[in-house]
């Protein structure tokens, strides 16, 4: 399966499958400013940020984190900051933390300085129809699978995910990591219970410590703050509609995703990643579009996503490609799903054949195929919180 891709070389070194001008909301009162501003302009991408103001600590720094790599990010060519001027993401420190991450171009408008929105909505949409036309004169060249960090994800979870789904995207991780990339395993509070299984694949003493910590301080943060236990959030009402009924059957799942291979290293959320690392972990939420924003701001190209009940997640920077497991929900949610992987449960294929037909798939999207999320233009973005949730 040794195969090549075209993508977009960057000035920082790194290589993008998309080439995106990313309209970036320092905050949550800049986030019309830049929707309205992204959708004037072909190649223009934005997102809803209700976040950025009124935190401070550990919550400010992931917040940063997240914003800061998104315009780090491979796919993006080059970024607009958009703040309002008084909030505490105040957008010079966010440009100094992406010039730390990248040196791709930046411009920055602040709406108290601009006069108000339709002269930010002016002056923006000039910049970007620009910085669009400067984008689109860079050619994809050929580049080996060793370019690519794969994010894995699972949502809406039910019995066929760990059957079928999740072992495929295993596959799929195995055949990244042999090819040289970098593969990673996210949503720590659904490691609960299988932790010591992933443990005993790691690399080294470090790694193996690192799994255990940041499993006993999500436990122990959750517990310290609402007084309950882990489990009283999950398995969620969905995934016990589904068929799931215990926090370890679900997590046994959802290790899946990680293949067969050693674990290399555990990151912090939405720290930035290395390319050619095999398999990593990164320590994020449970929750969906905040773990898959935490993978992305770390520099992943491309989500492979898993779902028993169905989704239509995506994210505005990189291809959300989704999986199922459950024959019915390919056949109900078709228009969201890109890849139907219940044939293995039928017996019509392997799970090595399902494996190959995601790394196959992998490769076509590097190349430009759209995924369903992408052609219905879904954008979600969530940021972890210092607060943890499930």
């Amino acid at each position: 399966m040794n195969k090549t891709f075209w993508g977009y070389k960057r000035s920082d070194g790194r290589v993008g499958i998309r080439n995106h001008v990313l309209i970036l909301p320092a905050s949550v009162c800049a986030s019309d400013t830049t929707r309205i501003i992204a959708n004037q302009v072909e190649g223009a991408v934005s997102f809803n940020h209700q976040l950025g103001c009124s935190q401070l600590g550990e919550d400010f720094e992931w917040t940063m984190n997240v914003v800061s790599g998104y315009a780090a990010n491979p796919n993006v060519y080059g970024t607009i900051i958009v703040g309002l001027g008084c909030e505490n993401h105040q957008a010079g420190l966010i440009a100094e933390e992406i010039k730390k991450k990248t040196n791709k171009p930046l411009e920055i408008l602040i709406i108290q300085e601009q006069g108000g929105t339709l002269n930010t909505i002016a002056k923006g949409t000039n910049l970007a129809r620009q910085m669009v036309q400067d984008a689109v004169q860079l050619r994809r060249e050929e580049f080996p699978v060793s370019e690519l960090i794969v994010a894995t994800e699972c949502g809406g979870s039910d019995p066929t995910s760990g059957l079928a789904s999740n072992p495929s995207i295993g596959e799929l991780s195995d055949l990244v990591v042999e090819n040289g990339g970098t593969a990673v395993l996210s949503e720590t509070t659904e490691f609960i219970g299988a932790e010591h299984i992933l443990a005993r694949r790691a690399k080294n003493k470090e790694v193996h410590d690192k799994i255990y910590e940041i499993i006993y301080r999500y436990e122990d943060h959750i517990e310290r703050n609402t007084g309950l236990s882990v489990r009283e959030g999950n398995p969620s009402p969905g995934n016990k509609e589904g068929g799931l009924t215990t926090l370890e059957e679900k997590s046994l799942g959802c290790i899946h995703k990680g293949g067969t291979t050693s674990v290399n290293n555990v990151y912090g959320y939405g720290e930035l990643m290395k390319k050619g690392e095999g398999l990593v972990i990164m320590d994020t939420p449970g929750n969906d579009p905040s773990s898959v924003a935490g993978m992305i701001a770390g520099g992943a190209q491309v989500v492979f996503f898993s779902t028993g009940r169905g989704t239509p997640t995506g994210n505005p920077l990189a291809p959300v490609v989704k999986i199922t497991g459950n024959r019915e929900t390919w056949q109900i949610m078709k228009d969201n799903l890109d890849y139907n992987a219940s044939q293995v449960i039928y017996g019509e294929k392997t799970m090595k054949e399902q494996g190959e037909d995601l790394f196959n798939e992998l490769i076509e999207v590097a190349n430009g195929k759209l995924t369903k999320s992408e052609v219905f233009g879904y954008t979600e973005t969530a940021i972890a919180r210092a607060a943890n949730f499930v």
